[in-house]
């Protein structure tokens, strides 16, 4: 018997085996591929880092209360808006398109059910939706330059939703002014002066152009004056699927929260789709940005601005 020739017979069986299993595990668990970045012992479920903050022009912007006074850059302004994240105190999205982009020290799975949750400060009467987009480091330089997919919601593929939909803000030439606009649609107008809030301008400090550009989905308003008089403006809720949204759905919660406080709505990763509404499998995201959805104003309440208190991976949490 050739023992030299059983030994390397038997030496290639076990090389052999080890590649296939190796190559088994490679291609059997997709989160071990690409940019993906598990949870350690020391990973926070909320996110800790803003990426960008730019609202569109509105009534919290540039005002004592919500602290946006002072920013001269970009990323200053993001930097305080992370500050407040922490401390979940409110972000004002400002009028339609206003986004926040962030990221996380982790990246979120997709377990098929809910897998981060937003919180916002909608009560029964009285939603700001705004519109959830998520990416996934597909180039792993743990910026969000990748390919950006929304979550589809009720509102989805409805004939009164506008996907790429956009709107021009110009800056006030005089203090006091209201801020004009025009959007992709060719209409014109502009975001109002409130009473209650009396700040210069309601155009970003830190925007140095005379104008620029939000582009997102826009949902159809559903926004009315219940009194008739303009007294009492109305800010129904949409079914599901959107940041700030009193939905009896995606909250989980059984009250009406009518004292306002910051709650959160729920998403899942499997409801990313792309540009043509196509569905779109992602294992697990890295990037979450939320924007104003809709382009309306509530009489004195003024415009309708998406506003965010925290965004976390719910199932690090609940």
């Amino acid at each position: 018997m050739n023992w030299k020739f059983i030994l390397l017979y038997v030496l290639m069986v076990m090389v052999s085996s080890s590649c296939n299993i190796d190559e088994d595990i490679t291609a059997g668990d997709d989160t071990s591929q690409g940019g993906y970045r598990p949870k350690g012992t020391n990973s926070q479920a909320t996110c800790n880092y803003v990426f960008e903050y730019t609202p569109a022009p509105g009534q919290f912007i540039n005002e004592d209360k919500s602290g946006f006074t002072g920013e001269d850059t970009a990323s200053e302004a993001a930097a305080y808006a992370l500050k407040r994240l922490n401390a979940e105190k409110y972000v004002s999205l400002g009028g339609f398109g206003g986004y926040i982009v962030v990221g996380f020290d982790h990246s979120i799975d997709n377990y098929g059910g809910y897998d981060f949750a937003i919180k916002g400060n909608s009560f029964d009467g009285s939603s700001e939706p705004g519109i959830v987009w998520v990416m996934q480091d597909a180039n792993e330089n743990g910026k969000p330059d990748d390919t950006w997919y929304e979550l589809k919601g009720s509102e989805t593929g409805k004939e009164a939703t506008i996907q790429n939909y956009s709107v021009t803000y110009f800056r006030p030439t005089e203090s006091n002014s209201s801020v004009r606009w025009e959007d992709s649609l060719g209409e014109k107008g502009e975001i109002s002066r409130v009473p209650s809030h009396k700040q210069d301008s309601y155009y970003p400090a830190w925007i140095k152009e005379d104008s620029y550009t939000l582009y997102g989905t826009r949902l159809e308003a559903r926004n009315y004056d219940k009194s008739d008089n303009g007294t009492m403006w109305i800010n129904p809720a949409y079914d599901w699927g959107y940041a700030d949204n009193a939905s009896d759905i995606d909250r989980l919660i059984n009250d009406d929260n009518n004292s306002a406080a910051a709650v959160p709505n729920h998403f899942r990763i499997s409801d990313a789709i792309d540009s043509n509404g196509k569905s779109v499998e992602l294992q697990w995201i890295d990037f979450v940005k939320v924007q104003t959805g809709t382009h309306t104003q509530s009489g004195w309440l003024g415009e309708h601005s998406t506003e965010v208190f925290s965004i976390y991976d719910c199932n690090m949490i609940e």
